[in-house]
């Protein structure tokens, strides 16, 4: 019931009018994705997949980010969506503790590129694949992220959904899709408790296997009947007490495309309202690491859980480091690349206010979790004074977003140095102009 529902939705998006807003959200969560697989391209375990995977590569008409390197639809998928998940910088829907961009975009670029399918169809792709995947992430909270990584579980079911609508497959075939991308969907939170590539690798397998799903499907692999809600399905399995109803229910109500957050800071997401209390204090008081006594922070119990690591030996440990992004807002007045150095990892002033900061479970903020993330920071100084500030959202939220000069300023800090300022105004150029697109094969070529 729940499969058929959604691939009723997702037909419908192939030729579905759609208002200009709602398209140019999508083309800012594309435009933020790209942003992310570029500069996440050259990191491992991205680099180490496309040693490992050199024989699939050089043929197919998909692109690998950003070099346009060709690869096959699935491969190009899986190298892409690891990009662009390995440098903390991409999307988040707030709802479902879910980062969509990397699965659904990568999965839906790759297939419109092998199929040379035009920007509109893709964008119509990426749309399907948010607005299926969000409802599930949703539903399936909170006890979904005890032990999944949602990015990776559900995501593959948003890559499956976009694939599906990018090949225009009808309603029955749509279902097929989803029904078997539940089944291939996994990753463990244990990938975040050490300093492995394992994470990033959860979306590049979401993207693929989401696709490889849809590609059966349209040449008639069926899928199992009840995969959402059947007494050994997903709901069960990796959830409790799912209220599939509601996922269905709100799919014509809103496009929650437009309630996407993209990212202020390039670390995990979990820190950065502690990060805005810090850098708001900061800015108000003039603050000096050296006039500060102790800080602490109050948030809720799952970002202390993955954050909360006052002593982080690697940049990929300092990025799940509440008392490492704290120390560098107060520090540098940011917290993006330049904050996860390896000197700035050594830095004695650092790892000095770092020891100053405690951790704790705010009421509030726990009650509000996850359709709000929120922190309180308290600051005293050594003259005894003492400043608080409580961030109630965090900036790049829906309540608080990027404006699209934001937005294109985040592009630009992490695209330049990569790829140069030209090529990046091109490509930038190309993503806000996507539905003119008659052919997606030469985007990044």
């Amino acid at each position: 019931m729940i499969a058929g529902g959604l691939a009723d939705y997702a037909v419908g998006l192939i030729d579905q009018k759609l208002e200009s807003h709602v398209l140019h959200v999508a083309k800012r969560c594309v435009l933020d994705t790209l942003a992310a697989a570029i500069c996440g391209a050259g990191v491992e375990p991205v680099i180490n997949m496309i040693e490992a995977l050199e024989e699939e590569l050089d043929h197919g008409k998909s692109r690998l980010v950003p070099s346009g390197r060709l690869a096959p639809v699935r491969t190009a998928a899986l190298i892409n969506g690891t990009a662009a998940h390995a440098m903390e910088v991409d999307d988040i829907f707030r709802d479902g503790i879910y980062h969509p961009g990397p699965p659904v975009i990568s999965a839906a670029l790759s297939l419109c590129q092998g199929r040379s399918l035009n920007g509109e169809r893709f964008l119509r792709a990426v749309i399907a694949g948010y607005e299926i995947s969000n409802r599930v992430s949703s539903v399936m909270q909170p006890a979904h992220y005890k032990f999944w990584h949602t990015t990776g579980t559900i995501g593959t079911i948003g890559a499956a959904a976009a694939v599906s609508v990018a090949l225009g497959l009808d309603s029955a075939q749509i279902k097929n899709a989803l029904s078997n991308s539940v089944t291939m969907a996994a990753a463990l939170q244990q990938a975040f408790t050490t300093d492995s590539m394992s994470k990033p690798i959860h979306a590049g397998h979401a993207a693929e296997a989401g696709a490889t799903s849809a590609l059966l499907a349209s040449k008639g692999v069926t899928g199992a009947h009840g995969m959402f809600e059947g007494p050994r399905g997903f709901g069960e399995a990796m959830s409790k007490d799912v209220d599939w109803q509601l996922a269905l229910d709100s799919l014509c109500k809103e496009f929650t495309i437009c309630r996407m957050t993209q990212k202020n800071h390039t670390c995990c997401g979990h820190t950065f309202a502690a990060i805005d209390s810090v850098l708001a204090l900061r800015e108000k008081y003039n603050l000096a690491p050296d006039d500060i006594s102790t800080m602490s922070v109050g948030t809720y119990a799952k970002g202390i859980e993955i954050c909360g690591n006052p002593e982080p030996g690697t940049l990929y440990e300092a990025k799940f480091s509440l008392e490492y992004t704290m120390a560098a807002a107060l520090v540098i007045g940011r917290v993006r690349f330049a904050a996860f150095t390896d000197e700035m990892l050594a830095d004695p002033v650092m790892r000095e206010i770092m020891a100053k900061i405690s951790c704790h479970i705010d009421k509030d903020a726990e009650q509000a979790f996850p359709n709000r993330r929120s922190a309180i920071v308290m600051i005293r100084m050594n003259s005894g004074e003492e400043y608080e500030h409580y961030s109630p959202t965090r900036k790049g939220d829906p309540d608080d977003p990027l404006d699209d000069r934001e937005l294109e300023e985040k592009f630009y800090e992490l695209c330049e140095p990569v790829i140069g300022l030209q090529s990046a105004k091109a490509l930038c150029h190309s993503v806000w102009n996507l539905e003119s697109s008659d052919d997606l094969s030469s985007l990044l070529g």
